[in-house]
């Protein structure tokens, strides 16, 4: 794993990938594949991965990781706010 993680590094410095964008790749392929392991449920993948479960909700929003799975949600057309009642 440790090696596989080098040459991983070593390809990201010389292409030139900004710390920045190799962080927010990393954190998306994460979380998106603890949320497929853990099926969609936020809650025990928030716990898999040691946060809580609203920090999950705000990565993915930052991430742009919005579906059940972690899927990147393309439009918000089709997503209703709920009303205070």
């Amino acid at each position: 794993m440790k090696d596989l993680m080098e040459k991983l590094i070593a390809q990201m410095v010389d292409s030139g990938l900004f710390f920045q964008d190799a962080v927010s790749e990393f954190e998306k392929r994460y979380i998106r594949k603890v949320l497929d392991v853990s099926g969609g449920n936020q809650s025990q993948a928030a716990k898999a991965l040691g946060i809580h479960r609203n920090t999950l909700g705000r990565k993915m929003e930052e991430l742009e990781l919005n579906g059940a799975n972690g899927t990147r949600n393309l439009s918000k057309a089709g997503t209703a706010k709920r009303r205070k009642k």
